[in-house]
């Protein structure tokens, strides 16, 4: 009897350490449903959400990137660059330093400006007056600034540069006034670019463009108005027609001949 218990009771042990398959098949069934009630939550989460989002306009997406553009930190690294700070916007001055940072070099990144732009810098807006400030002055001052290994000055090197130009352009006025009237001259301006190359009146450029004073056969090329015969100006044409050179009543006789329809015979 005590062995008989025995194996009975180890077999409800096992029993209890091994569920039925019926067993579980329900906590399968009750997992699959509260995954399904956890994934129709978030359905209903997501489109509440969308819902209650306001959808924003292409125009002010465009607007976005223009101002992420335009915005950089104050030591020059774009936004989310490595050392980055937050990103305001650009001043009317730095803007101009860009514009003629980047002028003729496809590779330049706007951060720093080479000798020859910083030149046409204060030609294009007026810093050279040709009296206080003279192009010599110019370069002294950018060799001053610059870093000796270097070739270009960054903007707070060009700041620099406009103080000690304004300095001397301006010497009646303080220091803080006369920068405040250079920066003035440069703020929101853009490279000029020269036009197209016109001629020069001269008098050996009239004489040689003068139709009328032409001899010989090129006299023979245009009109009397100046303007070109094309390829008659250029080659012999022979004249088939049957009159004289210079008969003044070229073709009176085929309007002779030539009847008009519908005419009577005489």
């Amino acid at each position: 009897m005590l062995i008989m218990g025995t194996a009975q009771s180890t077999k409800r042990k096992h029993k209890s350490a091994h569920p039925s398959n019926a067993q579980k098949e329900a906590n399968s069934c009750t997992s699959m449903a509260d995954q399904k009630d956890r994934l129709e939550d978030f359905k209903v989460q997501t489109v509440k959400n969308i819902n209650s989002a306001q959808l924003r306009p292409h125009s002010e997406h465009s607007r976005d990137r223009a101002s992420k553009r335009l915005s950089t930190d104050s030591n020059g690294t774009s936004e989310g660059g490595v050392g980055s700070s937050t990103p305001v916007e650009l001043t009317a001055l730095e803007e101009a330093f860009r514009r003629f940072a980047i002028h003729g070099d496809t590779r330049a990144t706007g951060k720093d400006m080479h000798g020859k732009n910083w030149s046409k810098l204060c030609k294009d807006c007026g810093v050279i007056d040709g009296k206080n400030i003279t192009l010599t002055d110019v370069d002294i001052v950018f060799s001053k600034v610059k870093k000796k290994s270097c070739r270009t000055i960054t903007y707070d090197e060009f700041k620099n540069a406009l103080g000690e130009l304004a300095r001397k352009k301006y010497k009646e006025k303080t220091g803080e006034e006369a920068e405040a009237e250079v920066f003035k001259l440069i703020e929101g301006k853009t490279p000029v670019i020269a036009g197209v190359t016109r001629a020069v009146a001269s008098p050996t450029v009239n004489r040689l463009t003068d139709t009328t004073k032409f001899t010989g056969s090129h006299k023979e090329r245009f009109d009397d108005t100046g303007r070109g015969k094309g390829k008659a100006g250029r080659v012999d044409l022979v004249d088939t027609s049957g009159y004289v050179s210079g008969y003044k009543h070229r073709g009176t006789y085929e309007k002779k001949v030539t009847k008009p329809p519908g005419a009577k015979p005489m």
